[in-house]
């Protein structure tokens, strides 16, 4: 949905404001370039297997000012994880960041991050063993997720509620 980085400096530079992460690796990576995302979700997982100690470290929940706990299955977008996504997109527009922390999977949150992240916001997720993806929210990406969330199995009405949207 936008341009690979192996650079997390460069991607920062081409990046609007708020950044949403999606992933452990995303996360480690922005942290690690000196950046903490507004929102990122993780699950301490990559591609299937538990993330390493120093990645797990570097995204701690001490470093951001919020943290939520969430459950999601995977191939799911749950209640929970539609909330807290929602707390921690509400929680940047007051100047905090967030973490929330999923029980289960984060893969799908990319999706209502890019429908509801604000104008101008940017969200990023991993392109595993390619690098990271730099989305920027709203216009044509916004489009995009919106028609493709609609034609998903589940309740969309509530969807967009849970979203705030």
């Amino acid at each position: 949905m936008g341009p690979i980085y192996t650079d997390a400096e460069a991607l920062l530079a081409d990046a609007g404001t708020p950044i949403v992460a999606v992933g452990d690796i995303v996360t480690y990576h922005l942290t690690t370039a000196d950046h903490t995302p507004a929102v990122a979700l993780v699950d301490g997982r990559t591609k299937r297997a538990a993330v390493e100690d120093h990645i797990e470290d570097a995204i701690d929940g001490d470093r951001f000012d919020n943290e939520i706990e969430v459950a999601n299955p995977p191939a799911t977008l749950s209640a929970a994880l539609l909330s807290g996504l929602h707390e921690g997109l509400s929680n940047a527009a007051a100047g905090e960041t967030t973490v929330v922390v999923v029980d289960g999977e984060e893969d799908l949150a990319a999706l209502p991050a890019i429908a509801t992240a604000p104008e101008g916001g940017s969200v990023v997720y991993g392109q595993p063993d390619e690098g990271m993806v730099l989305v920027d929210a709203g216009g044509e990406a916004r489009a995009t997720v919106t028609d493709l969330l609609e034609r998903m199995d589940g309740d969309t009405e509530r969807l967009w509620t849970l979203l705030g949207r």
